[in-house]
């Protein structure tokens, strides 16, 4: 092997025990911005200037889990006493619109309040990232801002063991969950697993009550639990009158109501997802851009 083989094989070495390595909290602007996305490989925070959000107000129908969250998070914000939180429930019922809507709303009233407290950060990591979790929250330990760590569709299938490690983290580790850090996810199943993944545990088990224990205690680890469900009529026709008021379309409400129903047919579902949907196609056809 000759010196130029060499050296191109430990810069490759070199290159990928540099990738291992966990960043540096030095190098890590906590101040970036008021939410990151955090990617496992490279291991980073990615600053995330304007978050996707539907205002506070505009979330219909979820009035109890919205005052809930609320007031969760902004004890957490005051550094006081919070609970991990499980949003779960039906698809597009306003889950993770609802953590999103909530940490913005936090952030406002700090900035108005009185009494100030420090802004919220919010961290969104994916699920297939989960394994990585002790690794971030080992940064976000460091540093001197408060953090919302979300986890959006969160679930576990056939032999994902990366339940357990979450288990770990959340409650019941050496460590724990940081004081800084309180983590909310959302799921479509209330124990994170399908039922036949729980009743498998249950038929090869030597113990099936315990195999079963071990599985569902997971969601037991979130002190805070949130059911969302499919919303009737009368909310989802609330929904768009909020849109359609803050969004300034100039239609009456004779005339956009059919059109609310057949699209809600087309889609075999009432949620707050539909009416978001619906309200593009409406402002597409008026011709009015959906700012802010």
């Amino acid at each position: 092997m000759d010196e130029t083989t060499d050296k191109a094989l430990l810069t490759r070495i070199a290159d990928a025990l540099e990738r291992m390595a966990p960043p540096s909290s030095s190098r890590i602007d906590f101040d970036a911005a008021d939410a990151f996305v955090w990617h496992a490989d490279p291991a980073r925070l990615e600053p995330v200037p304007q978050v996707n959000r539907v205002a506070i107000d505009l979330l219909k129908g979820v009035e109890l889990q919205r005052k809930q969250l609320y007031s969760n998070t902004e004890r957490f914000a005051r550094s006081l006493p919070a609970n991990n939180a499980l949003l779960w429930g039906a698809r597009g019922a306003g889950k993770s619109s609802l953590v999103k809507a909530v940490h913005a709303a936090v952030n406002d009233k700090a900035a108005n309040d009185k009494v100030a407290y420090p802004r919220l950060a919010l961290v969104e990591i994916h699920r297939e990232d989960i394994p990585s979790l002790p690794l971030l929250l080992g940064l976000l330990r460091e540093s001197a801002r408060r953090f919302v760590l979300f986890c959006d569709d969160l679930s576990f299938d056939g032999e994902d063991a990366a339940y357990k490690s979450l288990k770990a983290v959340l409650e019941g580790g050496i460590e724990g969950r940081p004081d800084n850090v309180v983590f909310y996810a959302t799921s479509n199943r209330r124990h994170l697993m399908p039922r036949d993944m729980i009743e498998n545990e249950r038929s090869t088990a030597i113990n099936p009550s315990e195999a079963v224990e071990e599985k569902v205690s997971l969601s037991d680890r979130f002190g805070q639990w949130l059911g969302f469900h499919n919303c009737d009529q009368d909310t989802y026709f609330d929904m768009i009158r909020g849109y359609v008021a803050a969004y300034n379309l100039i239609i009456p409400e004779n005339e956009w109501q059919p059109l609310a129903i057949e699209w809600t047919v087309t889609r075999g579902a009432r949620s707050g997802r539909v009416a978001w949907q619906f309200i593009q196609d409406l402002a597409g056809r008026l011709g009015t851009p959906l700012n802010g």
